[in-house]
């Protein structure tokens, strides 16, 4: 049996069982994962930005996606607009104030399923110091096998918020902008079963 026929044959041998088995654990893959965020600069343009350092665990129902939760931790101090005096800038008091405040974390309330796969997940956002509930609108793809044998599934979400919500108030809107768009893309590994000694 050569590799890539191994491989279907973990696939459609695991299928079965993450449609119909219990809660399982899913860890979010940094490495092919993108928390980004876009604000107005002077009410004509967006600018754009990620960070770049953040971890996670997603319980996933797959009987009742409902039921699943999701817990998210962001170094704040990856914050990354390709500016480096903007970064350092917002790394400061004005903004982020990552000093005092080194992550932000977001934490589910509540998910509601919908059709293929869409959810809508409201949870508690902390962001220096502040914490106010943020609904987010996406969806989870099903899971695949990898070519390492890894089990995987994509999740998007994009969202917003008021920056001010959070003590972020540096500057008339008229310079930066109050709303704030987030853009979640993400991939969740499936940890691997220890082997049995």
């Amino acid at each position: 049996m050569n590799r890539t026929t191994r491989i279907t044959a973990l696939a459609l041998a695991m299928a079965p069982a993450l449609a119909f088995g219990q809660a399982s654990t899913w860890n979010i893959d940094p490495s092919h994962t993108r928390a980004g965020f876009s604000v107005k600069h002077l009410v004509i343009s967006d600018v754009k930005g990620d960070f770049d350092k953040l971890s996670g665990k997603a319980q996933v129902d797959e009987a009742d996606l409902s039921k699943s939760s999701i817990d998210v931790t962001i170094e704040a101090a990856s914050i990354s607009t390709r500016d480096e005096k903007r970064d350092n800038h917002l790394k400061s008091p004005d903004f982020f104030d990552v000093a005092k405040f080194p992550a932000l974390t977001f934490k589910s309330t509540k998910i509601v399923a919908g059709k293929d796969g869409a959810l809508t997940v409201t949870g508690d956002l902390t962001m220096r110091g502040v914490t106010k509930p943020v609904t987010l609108e996406g969806s989870i793809t099903n899971a695949i096998t990898d070519p390492q044998g890894n089990t995987r599934r994509g999740v998007s979400a994009t969202g917003k918020l008021n920056r001010r919500d959070f003590g972020v108030s540096y500057g008339p809107a008229a310079i930066v902008g109050d709303e704030v768009k987030l853009d979640i893309q993400a991939e969740l590994v499936l940890p691997k079963a220890e082997p049995k000694k």
